[in-house]
């Protein structure tokens, strides 16, 4: 558990940074910001790269898996409705409640709540020796679907604040055709492991993605295209298959020849730097909390915004008609009283339990795979946020949304981010002397059989 806890350290470490950051980057923040944008977001691949690595799917029990999609749906909507509702009726007047444009931004600004972090959650099980378990290989499953929900969800609200357009269609079908490859070429793409191809293999992906964003901003710089590396990276790394495998060899060869490379010394030392990088690197991309005027947030640049943000589709606010020369525009921004202290506070503790119940619904199913210990464990593990969520706030900055909402959405954020050691610790100790097959039923569970943990993160 000491890895956890240095993680839990790093994190830390990178959310000070980055509230110190603007001060100590002066003029220079910006292209400071995009180094560690760029960086995040090459960590982030590669650690999901090596996720892909590690799986592996039953191609006929492909029910087992919509079952799946249907709980991270729910890990990813049920924050999100939990939150937006606790903003308006909790924090917005009673003359606001029936304002359509006050929902949309509402729901907007609670979109923060709903996607975990699978870089965070990944790298932090596995230090905490979990990669081999039920747990682990559920929590990877439901994680990555909840992320793909979350991209998915962000289209029909950006076009409730920008209209329909073909750009949002477009990520759609990249999207659907990515996970199309990776069902069809499962292992089946023979390329080299090893950690310096990885590392290239997530450049790349990164400058791909960096390519299509300026493209897609120079044809229409309203709605800019930009594909979330989490999705391209498990894909590459789910399609690849190792050069010592041979032509015909199984699922279980396969496997086998991909743990034989990846649990070499030098294989591990590197994943564990990685991950410890990404921990810093995710803490720094929090946003300022407080940097404007009466402690509210700052009207951000749009290089600001892009680099603040990875993961997520980011617009340039001066062309939505949002923020601008620091000014806030926003229906909610203006409905918003001022908040002491001791009331940002209570708002903060009450929005982080919200959220997290709201990904609680895991606990209640599987219930023929697994010990309720286990699934209360798996339900936990789903709560920790990073760097996508703080996107989904920064986007929410660029449409005008701003005030108290914004601001107790950040610091709740950064609570959840900063106690995420904490949560792996409680996971650890409710399935600690708990056996896996507790409980089970004669089906055993349609996910990969994993014997270890993975290496793209640690051990």
């Amino acid at each position: 558990m000491r890895k956890v806890l240095a993680y839990s350290i790093l994190l830390v470490i990178g959310l000070g940074f980055s509230q110190a950051l603007p001060a100590i980057a002066g003029d220079a923040h910006d292209a400071v910001a995009n180094t560690v944008r760029v960086l995040t977001m090459i960590g982030l691949a590669f650690i999901m790269i090596h996720v892909g690595f590690e799986f592996h799917i039953d191609k006929n029990n492909l029910r087992r898996y919509g079952w799946d999609y249907v709980v991270a749906f729910t890990a990813a909507s049920f924050p999100w409705i939990l939150v937006t509702g606790y903003f308006m009726f909790a924090m917005l007047p009673a003359e606001a409640w029936s304002d359509l444009e006050a929902w949309k931004e509402t729901l907007l600004a609670g979109r923060f709540a709903a996607p975990t972090s699978a870089g965070v959650l990944f790298s932090m099980l596995a230090a905490a020796g979990l990669g081999a378990t039920w747990l682990f290989r559920k929590a990877r499953v439901l994680a990555i679907f909840d992320d793909l929900d979350t991209v998915l969800l962000m289209i029909p609200l950006k076009m409730l604040m920008v209209g329909v357009a073909w750009q949002l269609g477009l990520i759609v079908v990249l999207m659907a055709v990515l996970l199309a490859a990776a069902y069809r070429w499962l292992h089946r793409a023979t390329m080299p492991v090893t950690w310096r191809w990885v590392l290239v293999y997530a450049a790349a992906i990164v400058v791909a993605s960096e390519l299509l964003y300026a493209w897609s901003t120079v044809v229409d710089p309203s709605v800019p295209i930009h594909i979330e590396v989490l999705l391209p990276a498990f894909v590459l790394g789910c399609m690849a298959r190792p050069q010592t495998a041979r032509p015909d060899a199984g699922a279980e060869a396969v496997e086998h020849a991909l743990h034989v490379v990846l649990e070499q010394p030098q294989e591990r030392r590197v994943a564990t730097f990685v991950s410890g990088a990404f921990m810093v690197l995710v803490g720094m991309s929090l946003p300022p909390i407080f940097d404007g005027p009466d402690g509210e947030h700052p009207a951000p640049t749009p290089a600001s915004l892009h680099a603040a943000a990875p993961g997520s589709v980011v617009d340039d606010p001066t062309l939505l008609g949002g923020a601008e020369e620091g000014r806030y525009t926003g229906t909610v921004t203006g409905s918003q009283a001022s908040l002491g202290w001791r009331a940002i506070a209570m708002h903060v503790l009450i929005l982080t339990v919200l959220s997290n119940l709201g990904k609680m619904f895991p606990a209640f199913c599987y219930r023929r795979e697994a010990h309720w210990r286990h699934r209360l464990a798996v339900a936990i593990g789903m709560w920790p946020r990073g760097e996508v969520g703080a996107g989904v706030l920064v986007l929410s900055v660029s449409y005008g949304i701003g005030g108290p909402v914004v601001t107790v959405a950040m610091l709740s954020l950064a609570l959840n981010l900063a106690l995420t050691g904490v949560f792996i610790l409680i996971v650890k100790r409710l399935i600690d002397g708990v056996p896996e097959g507790s409980q089970m039923a004669v089906h055993r569970p349609a996910v990969d059989h994993l014997t270890r943990a993975p290496s793209g993160t640690v051990s």
